[in-house]
């Protein structure tokens, strides 16, 4: 198998060893990310570079980063980009649709069951009071994740810490992450490492059951089931940046040209997307299936996500052909860079909008404090209490 790397803690001192590991292992891994993976894209990132990179050795270092830098500059969901080249790395077109299948495929199903509750019982109002303490603790998550993730892709380097730190400011000010800053940052580092040589050569029709097409308004009109597969295929193929950066695009097409949802019912499919594990883009499931049931949110998670799928496998050979080029490792560089200070910034934008008062603060750094020093519980099992203590609090003190 591959030799892998991690980065020892407390240090930058590089070990290499031999870690043999199966596909099976691999889409194990992924179907419990999938399953028990809160916080979000760029949490969800920070977890395959603990884990897959550090902890198992199973990922070289220069792999990820690798394929950190091809998602960040393709359109579509960062996290389920990154989880794909990973699979490709492992076992090429299989590995990846393997892998993307195990890690969409939780959060979609416990999307559908959210979904029907929903119909079934006309919204869900404990999911705002989850989110409350939720969305607190898992600004501690993001936070810890960035700042390991900053560690392992930026290091010492004084120009790559300069990339990042514009970056994080571009995105923190404009509050969305824009693909020019990640080329730029890219030529940047090209330039100035590895600078070119010229050479003069450039390189519809309705289900027959009705349940599976009915939504909110019952069965869907002729032409809908359409639409939602392609108004979600252009969402996956022209939005950049992680899956967060989808919501306003999708609020303007759901709410604002479709009149699909109100404002309301579109806040519940982002407050979904938040309190369910695996990649946050996932809530177009929970959109589709309000406006034509199972078979909508089926046609909306596909239109979403075989961009990205496509963004990745497509190119992934020869990008993984030419990145050992010096001037193509230090593009490679400079977006990653470029992408970790996009993730940092992202980080003060939910930050902002997650903490907002006196307990979420102390549900944040207690949850900070946790990931530091007590290292034997999980993710899962904070988040989780975060949300019962926020349902609590949201329902005791009428916040």
């Amino acid at each position: 198998m591959a030799r892998a790397s991690t980065l020892l803690e407390g240090t930058n001192t590089v070990q290499e060893y031999a870690e043999p590991y199966s596909l099976r292992a691999l889409l194990a891994y992924f179907l419990r990310l999938g399953t028990f993976g809160f916080g979000g894209p760029i949490a969800l990132v920070g977890y395959m570079q603990r884990d897959l990179v550090e902890r198992r050795g199973w990922i070289l270092k220069q792999d990820y980063v690798e394929g950190l830098a091809l998602a960040q500059l393709a359109p579509g969901p960062l996290a389920a980009q990154l989880a794909i080249y990973l699979g490709w790395i492992r076992a090429g077109t299989l590995g990846a649709t393997l892998v993307a299948l195990a890690f969409v495929l939780p959060s979609f199903v416990m999307v559908l069951a959210l979904s029907a509750l929903y119909l079934r019982y006309g919204g869900l109002a404990w999911m705002q009071g989850a989110f409350y303490g939720i969305g607190a603790a898992v600004i501690a998550i993001i936070a810890r994740s960035a700042y390991k993730l900053v560690r392992m892709t930026v290091g010492k380097d004084r120009l790559l810490t300069a990339l990042f730190a514009v970056s994080a400011i571009v995105t923190a000010w404009t509050e969305s992450e824009l693909v020019w800053v990640f080329f730029l940052c890219g030529v940047i580092a090209l330039f100035v490492n590895a600078p070119p040589r010229f050479s003069g050569r450039t390189v519809s029709v309705l289900a027959p059951w009705p349940w599976l097409v009915s939504g909110l308004h019952g069965p869907a009109v002729e032409g809908t089931l359409g639409k939602i597969f392609l108004y979600f295929a252009e969402a996956g193929a022209f939005v950049f940046g992680s899956g967060l950066a989808i919501v306003p695009f999708l609020h303007g097409g759901v709410v604002g040209d479709f009149h699909w949802l109100s404002e309301r019912q579109f806040l519940d499919a982002v407050a979904v997307a938040m309190i369910t594990p695996g990649p946050v883009v996932i809530t177009v499931a929970f959109i589709g299936y309000l406006v034509a049931g199972p078979l909508g949110a089926s046609l909306a998670a596909l239109g979403v996500f075989l961009p990205c799928y496509l963004f990745v496998i497509i190119p992934a050979t020869y990008f993984r052909r030419s990145v050992t080029n010096p001037s193509v490792k230090a593009f490679v560089n400079g977006v990653t860079a470029a992408a970790t200070g996009a993730i940092a910034g992202a980080a003060f934008i939910l930050g902002r909008r997650a903490v907002i008062d006196v307990p979420t603060l102390l549900i944040c750094l207690t949850t900070l404090l946790i990931l530091v020093r007590v290292k034997a519980i999980s993710e899962p099992v904070i988040i989780l209490a975060s949300g019962v203590i926020g349902i609590v609090i949201k329902s005791t003190m009428g916040l």
